[in-house]
């Protein structure tokens, strides 16, 4: 409750409210000073004082940054952070759903999933990279065995985008989800559903019609964990991508070759589209809200 008008603070407040300022300002100063320093004129540094406002180097960064095809690398990463959320969300229901019931081994299974929570990002990386080379020697030397010659001449690796990435980039996004899900259900009211078979509905009704409306915002919220987990993902990318880069790998090599402000102007973009994915879900999420509450 806010404090009456004339009435004094407590003499904690203003030492708390100060370090409260300082560890904002420490969170989002870099975010701010990025954002500012992409917007200088063509004479601006890496550096402050500010020189000149526009947006010339944005318009450098359309234009391409060296031999790395931005756009591509853009591109790959909001494919791979679509399928990535798909995965996460779907996945994630299934196993919200599954877990409501007792499973044998089901506490196991549950360790297994959320442990790459607590190792090493870069381990998990090798270790799927390693898992697809082997794949490759096998797949080869059953080509090989049964003389498909054309098909090893143009065989290359397992190792891409929506195979060992995906898998890397799901290790970090499926227990966030696995364990919002399991939040939800574990305060979630059986009488709904039972109130809905009582009259006559079918199990997939009762999803579709009772339990998917009232889960719906915190499906979104999986939805948006996925996709920003996803998108600015390195170290569990880095080992297991293959021959292409996402869009953090490109602006992780360009940090030490770019020496104008367009690394900024990236990192402006790339921060907008998680801002605007992060704005979608939550205006999605008050819609099903605001939806949910009507029906009731």
């Amino acid at each position: 409750m806010s404090n009456r008008i004339g009435e004094k603070r407590a003499a904690g407040f203003w030492p708390l409210a100060i370090v409260f300022a300082l560890f904002v300002l420490f969170l989002y100063g870099p975010m701010i000073t990025i954002f500012v320093l992409s917007f200088q004129g063509p004479e601006g540094g890496l550096t402050f004082p500010l020189r000149g406002v526009s947006l010339h180097w944005f318009y450098k960064l359309a234009e391409g940054l060296g031999t790395v095809d931005i756009g591509a690398a853009f591109r790959r990463s909001l494919a791979l952070g679509a399928v990535v959320m798909a995965f996460t969300v779907v996945l994630s229901v299934l196993a919200g759903l599954a877990f409501r019931k007792k499973l044998v081994g089901s506490n196991l299974l549950f360790f297994v999933t959320v442990a790459s929570l607590i190792m090493p990002s870069i381990i998990i990386s090798l270790g799927i990279g390693l898992q697809f080379r082997l794949l490759d020697t096998g797949i080869k030397e059953a080509l090989t065995a049964i003389d498909a010659t054309s098909t090893l001449e143009n065989y290359g690796t397992a190792l891409g985008l929506f195979t060992s990435a995906l898998g890397a980039h799901l290790t970090w996004t499926l227990p966030f989800g696995l364990l919002i899900m399991f939040a939800v259900f574990n305060r979630f009211n059986p009488a709904y559903e039972e109130a809905a078979r009582d009259l006559g509905a079918t199990p997939w009704q009762t999803f579709r019609h009772v339990v998917l409306p009232l889960i719906g915002p915190s499906i979104v919220g999986i939805g948006m964990f996925g996709f920003t987990l996803s998108w600015d993902e390195i170290a569990r990318t880095s080992q297991a991508i293959g021959d292409v880069n996402t869009l953090p790998l490109e602006l992780q090599g360009l940090t030490s070759t770019v020496t104008t402000p367009s690394i900024y102007a990236l990192g402006t973009v790339t921060t907008i589209v998680s801002l605007g994915v992060m704005a979608i879900a939550l205006g999605t999420a008050s819609l099903l809200r605001r939806r949910a509450t009507r029906r009731r």
